[in-house]
Order: C-alpha cells, then structure tokens, then sequence
C-alpha cells in the first residue's frame, strides 16, 4: 500500500465567501466527511497547513499584487479585483496556509517520507494570475510548488496536470514560456475564462510544453479517458517528468451544476489510475494532487475519496452515483481529438 498523504485544515473553513458561493466552507466538510464515511482516514498519513516561506509566493505573484491583496483583506474589503472572488478578513492567511500546506507536501515526497498526496485546500489556484486573483482563486498553488521544486530541489522537469472543468488560465501564464514544465489541460469549451484553446501552445523555448484538450459539453468517461491515454500518455512519456502536480478539480462531474460535463465517480478514478501509472513509470511514484474545484456535496466527496482509494493501493470502490442516463455525447469528438493529436505530433 502507497504512503499517501493528505492534507486538511479545519483553518480552511475560515476563508469566508458567503453562504452562497460555490466554493464555500461546507464543500470541505463534506469532503472530509465523505472520506471519514469511506473509512479511509486511517489509511492516510494526515497533514496541516503551514505559512510558507514568502521567496515562493513571490517566484508566481508580483510584489504589488501581494501588498494589495494583504492590505485590502486586512482593511475588510469583502472582494478581491472581482465579484466572484468574495473574501473575509481571515483569507490572506487562509490563502498562505494553503500554498504553505501545498510545499510541504511536495517537500515531504521528495524527502521519501509519503509517495504521493493528496492536497485538500481552499482556496483554490490555477486561474490566479502573477498580479490578479481570478475565479475564487488568490494565489495559484500549484504553481508557486512547481517553482519551489525547481529551485530548492533542482527539479529540472515538472508536469502538471489540470482536470478542472475550467481552463487554468494562472498556471499557463506562470510557465508559458518555460521548457522545463509540462501544462496538460482538459477544460470545457466553452466556459469561464475563454483561455485554452488548442493553439496555445506555449512560446519561445516553451513552445509545444503547454498542450491544451478543450472539451465538448456532453464529454464522459470515455472521452475523458481516451484524452489521457491517447494524449496525456504519450506527450508525458516524451517530457518525462521527475514529479507530476495536479490540479484536481471535481466540477466536470455529471452532477455538478457549474459545467456540463459528464465524467462520473469511476471516471476521476480511472484519470488517477493513469496519472498514477504515468508517475510510476517517470517519477518514482511522485504525484500530488491539489484540489481545485468540485461544487456538488455528493459527488465531490464521493469523487476525491475514489481518487485516495487508487493513491492508496485498494481496489474496490462503489460509484453509487453511477452515470447520467440523460447524457449525449458530442458527435464530433474523435475528429476533434485526431486535430489535437496531428497539433502535437502524436502518432
């Protein structure tokens, strides 16, 4: 059985955004509460957040957007550049608690004390931007991490994995121009924030690092899955990664109102299967997942406690959910993945 990290913080809950904003406190909860249901909690090697060294956060976001967010926040502006990203007086250090817990994950598989982990933190941050908080988002976690493998381990070559239902518009910014990270995104097309499409393809020597799979409304299961294999594997196995992040986000879900998409509780974990053989075969196992998004209170839950059963080695899990009988699935869909697969050079 893998050693699997997991991190959670009841300091979390206190980023408040209101009672009805999608990404609320009580989609944590229900995430810890759905794992505790699973059984797993036992199975995990548990972490907390902690405050990051500020030379990380600084490698992402710019010196005046740091000042502003944390003088705004303290000052008791309820929002940050937008509407959508609402905020209460306990966020800035929430946000710093979150991209601190993210590190340490990232620090504890490379010291080969857990192989793998999973990163249950808000607020979320791939659609942070170096001088702009974005789509709920305030500091891009998993991009700051990236920036702190390359520079305090000396890895040469990240990969990062976005399944969010959104395009990771922050984290393509952060790296668009760097060799040495991977940015592989499946998103829907088209949704928030109109960032993705197949031609953005990186430039000057990051040019053919960041490959982007927009997705049909209606894609499931199987179009999920013949992305990461006839794609995702082939282009990871070229760059070779010594460590795989991943923006994990729970919205493509079928029950999820945000999109509309219809991946299913088996299908997030048929993804993990892939990404965790992936790291198994480049990077000694190396994975972590970072949550992103993932609305519904069931079938996130139920999603991510799918996603620790693979990271942890069992074989069994029940979708009580199942798939959307409703469903139709674009009629397009090879055609438009072989456009992709020429884009890229996959045979």
């Amino acid at each position: 059985m893998k050693r699997t990290g997991f991190l959670y913080d009841k300091r979390y809950l206190l980023h408040d955004t209101g009672p009805y904003h999608p990404e609320r406190a009580e989609r944590l909860q229900a995430l810890h509460q759905g794992i505790h249901d699973a059984g797993y909690l036992s199975h995990l090697t548990h972490m907390t957040g902690s405050l990051p060294d500020m030379q990380w956060v600084q490698a992402v976001h710019t010196a005046e957007y740091i000042r502003r967010f944390e003088e705004l926040c303290l000052g008791g502006r309820r929002t940050l550049d937008c509407e959508d990203n609402q905020m209460g007086p306990d966020t800035w250090e929430t946000a710093k608690l979150a991209v601190g817990g993210v590190i340490e994950a990232a620090r504890r598989i490379m010291a080969n004390e857990i192989d793998n982990a999973f990163c249950a933190v808000r607020p979320p941050g791939h659609h942070a931007e170096a001088g702009e908080a974005m789509g709920f988002c305030y500091f891009n976690n998993v991009a700051i991490a990236a920036c702190y493998l390359q520079k305090q381990w000396g890895i040469k070559r990240v990969g990062i994995i976005d399944f969010d239902v959104h395009h990771g518009n922050g984290t393509q910014d952060a790296f668009y121009t760097d060799p040495n990270v991977l940015y592989f995104s499946t998103h829907q097309h088209p949704l928030y924030p109109g960032t993705g499409s197949v031609h953005e393809l990186g430039a000057k020597a990051g040019e053919g690092y960041t490959v982007n799979v927009p997705m049909l409304p209606g894609c499931g299961d199987e179009e999920y899955q013949a992305v990461f294999e006839d794609i995702l594997a082939p282009i990871a196995r070229r760059f070779n990664p010594e460590l795989i992040l991943v923006s994990a986000g729970y919205d493509a879900h079928w029950a999820d109102t945000i999109a509309q998409m219809n991946l299913s509780v088996s299908g997030f974990a048929r993804l993990t299967e892939i990404l965790k053989v992936l790291a198994n075969l480049a990077c000694q196992d190396r994975l972590v997942l970072c949550l992103e998004g993932g609305y519904d209170l069931k079938a996130t839950p139920l999603s991510i406690a799918a996603t620790l059963n693979v990271l942890f080695g069992k074989k069994e899990f029940d979708d009580p959910l199942g798939q959307n009988e409703a469903s139709s699935k674009p009629s397009n869909f090879y055609s438009h993945l072989k456009t992709v697969k020429d884009i890229h050079h996959i045979k």
